[in-house]
């Protein structure tokens, strides 16, 4: 009795016997063949062979005709390709001049300056803060007009690593590593100097009108001849404009964050053993300057002079 002798990829020394019938007859061992496409027989296999079979001069896969990756769990499939430059060709832009386009104007360009403290409770004790990433959000940046007061409010979303503890004794201590996410709140007013006055404000306005009318009035009071002259007062009418003005809005430029944090009510736990200057807290004292470079602008109606053309020549 013959039988096909089996090796993997992933540890050549274990092999698979498989007894192989077919109508009613034994087939003799058949050629085995490398993974590099090298035939192999039963006297020559001892390299990295894979699990693909000749029998009768056609190949077919085992009853284990797993690839050898799914063999030795392999987990990561890279396809990459190179791609070829293309051609281009380059083209001059074609423009028109002397015209009136509608464009973000810059009113003011400042740096504001303002303290945040805080008050952090993390939601476990903490051994120590690995790192703090800080992100600065402005949710309301309004100029009140006519006045020259930005009124400015956001958030810093600070995002703490720390770890925990979950064994110690006097050598040391073993633990995770937790995060947590919180937003810290800030508002603040500060009066702005432009470098271009905002647009004036156009104020809706509303009036009334209405039309002359002759009418009778009572012959027992007055003369037969006399007539109330007078406007009508059985109608209403009214003449009324509004006004359409652009709001400026602000655009970010730069945020720096000085800040100095301090662990409160550093303490052992109770019936804890801890090395030496090591304690848990879970109260973060902070403090914070925050320094916010932003623009105002404000989309307005601009003259554009064309090429050779100065902005007197303009009209």
């Amino acid at each position: 009795m013959f039988f096909n002798i089996l090796f993997t990829n992933c540890n050549p020394t274990e092999y698979i016997v498989e007894k192989v019938l077919r109508q009613n007859k034994l087939l003799p061992l058949s050629t085995i063949i490398m993974a590099g496409g090298t035939i192999m027989d039963k006297y020559t296999s001892n390299s990295k062979i894979s699990n693909i079979r000749v029998i009768g001069g056609q190949q077919t896969k085992t009853n284990y005709g797993k690839s050898n990756a799914e063999t030795c769990k392999q987990c990561v499939d890279v396809d990459s390709q190179t791609l070829d430059n293309c051609d281009n060709t380059p083209v001059t832009p074609i423009g028109i001049g002397g015209v009136v386009v509608r464009v973000p104007v810059v009113l003011a360009e400042l740096t504001i300056r303002f303290n945040v403290f805080a008050n952090i409770k993390l939601p476990e004790p903490a051994l120590d803060i690995k790192n703090i990433k800080k992100r600065l959000k402005v949710t309301q940046c309004t100029l009140l007009q006519p006045t020259n007061i930005l009124f400015i409010k956001g958030f810093v979303r600070k995002n703490i690593d720390y770890t925990t503890k979950k064994c110690s004794n006097v050598a040391g201590v073993c633990g995770e590593l937790h995060h947590c996410t919180i937003d810290v709140p800030f508002e603040c007013t500060t009066p702005v100097t432009f470098t271009t006055p905002p647009a004036p404000l156009l104020t809706n306005s509303s009036s009334e009108f209405e039309y002359f009318r002759t009418s009778n009035i009572p012959n027992q009071h007055f003369a037969e001849k006399d007539a109330l002259l007078a406007g009508d007062l059985s109608e209403f009418n009214q003449f009324m404009t509004e006004n359409f003005n652009e709001l400026p809005f602000c655009e970010l430029v730069t945020g720096s964050i000085y800040e100095f944090d301090e662990f409160i009510d550093r303490q052992s736990v109770n019936y804890s053993e801890l090395p030496v200057e090591e304690k848990l807290f879970n109260r973060i004292e902070e403090k914070m300057v925050i320094e916010l470079t932003l623009k105002i602008l404000q989309k307005r109606q601009v003259s554009v002079p064309g090429l050779g053309q100065t902005g007197d020549d303009f009209c």
